[in-house]
């Protein structure tokens, strides 16, 4: 057991937890009123943005991301705040130049970002460095994160190597991203008090609640020496977010490892959140099915918003029926593209071409551009290699790349700046529209209309799976 000290929390209420549990759709005017209450806290940090939170404010919400980034820090004077960053993928879904992402790093952290955590859905740390680097340079704190799973390439040493390579490559510290809830609690205190033994900078550790054990996973990791937890208050815990903060600082009063943060003060918060989340369920954007626990978690190590995603997907090819069937498809696809860890994106190109190979009756007869984006390398390197067989079948006689994926791509900016022209009105734009660019268009019109006072109403509600 190692050395007993106070642990500290990141609440991630303003970010994943209504991610996991309202599909992103809190909006600014609901975070706003409790942020003084909030930076008074004493939080470790505020995770606030990125995620899927970009996307669905342009998207469904008609707000500027980057202005309720500015809110937020204009709001937390004393708490740190921090960002989910999916590596070269940026908040999208496919690689960018490298330009973009170094743009992309240096405007969040302008606009308000004390902490990126930055991620790779292949845990390919070649699709890192360049996010790693930007962060460096304009003064933020660097978290790497290792997208946790399980499988027989994802041993102790595996994640021990994986840590060490991260603080080479310059991480201030680094997170366990367990994103589907398979960190089982003995194994988490063997995990942490391994890399805790390998490297030297804070260890972070990230999970849900979708299997049942994240409470107990988080108490042996920090007894085996985690550093950092994530939770959310209560009205937006537990199911597939986040173990509840308040529980969790009660659980460690009075220990060694007490957090100090004011019981009274995060009652005041609770209270605040409560009838939003009453509000998200008798709307029905909070949905009870994923408020319990999931033990398909753990029996098909899918992640909660996948599984959403695979029953959406069959309800509107009308073959609800084929459920299990795709749960026992998507082992085999993910094994043939070499056995990723399942997080955006790689878990909607696995759980999608698992419902194909289904509907279809043969496997792989249609292939997606995604899928066959994974075959050619353009994702970058698996720990397995591919399904050779199955390789030739998507991509035929395609030489796969083997570099990082982003030395071939060229500049994207002056491009993005040219293509947006006259609905350019802040810097930040061109990144809205390089990362989303219809959605960002539909956006910037709505803007305009806004403006001029002819605007439809906006704030979109109905609800849709968000990436995990």
């Amino acid at each position: 057991m190692a050395e007993a000290k106070p642990v500290k929390i990141t609440e991630t209420v303003l970010r994943d937890a209504h991610q996991s549990l309202i599909a992103t759709r809190m909006s600014t005017d609901q975070m706003t009123p409790i942020m003084d209450k909030m930076d008074q806290v004493g939080y470790h940090a505020v995770e606030c943005w990125g995620g899927a939170t970009f996307d669905t404010a342009l998207r469904f919400l008609k707000e500027d991301p980057w202005d309720r980034l500015r809110q937020f820090r204009d709001g937390f004077k004393h708490t740190k705040l921090q960002m989910l960053f999916r590596g070269q993928n940026i908040l999208g879904y496919r690689h960018y130049a490298d330009d973009v992402v170094e743009y992309f790093v240096q405007k969040s952290i302008a606009n308000g970002i004390d902490i990126i955590r930055i991620f790779d859905a292949l845990n390919d740390v070649r699709n890192l460095q360049t996010a790693v680097n930007a962060t460096k340079k304009e003064g933020g704190h660097v978290q790497t994160a290792i997208s946790y799973t399980l499988g027989e390439p994802y041993t102790t040493e595996y994640y021990v190597d994986l840590a060490k390579k991260m603080e080479d490559m310059g991480a201030d510290s680094i997170c366990i991203k367990d994103m589907a809830g398979l960190l089982v609690p003995y194994y988490a205190g063997e995990l942490v008090s391994a890399i805790k033994e390998n490297v030297h900078v804070p260890l972070e550790l990230h999970t849900h609640c979708t299997s049942g054990v994240a409470e107990m996973t988080y108490m042996r990791a920090v007894e085996a020496g985690c550093d950092i937890i994530d939770t959310a208050i209560s009205p937006f815990a537990q199911g597939t977010s986040q173990p509840a903060t308040e529980v969790q600082v009660a659980t460690y009063k009075g220990t060694p490892y007490d957090t100090g943060l004011d019981e009274d003060l995060l009652n005041e918060i609770t209270e605040y959140f409560r009838p939003l989340r009453e509000e998200a369920l008798e709307s029905g954007l909070m949905s009870t099915k994923i408020l319990g626990v999931d033990i398909n978690t753990l029996r098909y190590q899918v992640p909660g918003g996948m599984l959403s995603n695979l029953v959406s997907q069959l309800k509107d090819q009308h073959a609800e029926d084929k459920f299990y069937d795709v749960l026992e498809e998507v082992p085999r696809v993910r094994a043939d593209m070499g056995t990723p860890p399942l997080v955006t994106p790689s878990s909607q190109i696995v759980g999608t071409q698992a419902v194909f190979n289904v509907l279809m009756g043969e496997r792989y007869k249609i292939a997606t551009k995604e899928t066959k984006a994974m075959f050619a390398g353009e994702y970058g390197q698996t720990v397995l290699p591919f399904n050779k067989e199955v390789q030739k079948k998507v991509i035929g006689d395609k030489e796969p790349i083997t570099c990082r994926p982003a030395d071939l791509l060229e500049p994207e900016l002056p491009k993005l700046e040219a293509e947006l022209g006259e609905w350019k009105e802040q810097d930040e734009d061109v990144l809205s529209y390089a990362l989303f660019p219809q959605v960002a268009m539909d956006f910037f019109k709505h803007r305009k209309a806004l403006r001029e006072g002819n605007a439809p109403v906006s704030g979109d509600v109905e609800c849709s799976v968000q990436p995990v």
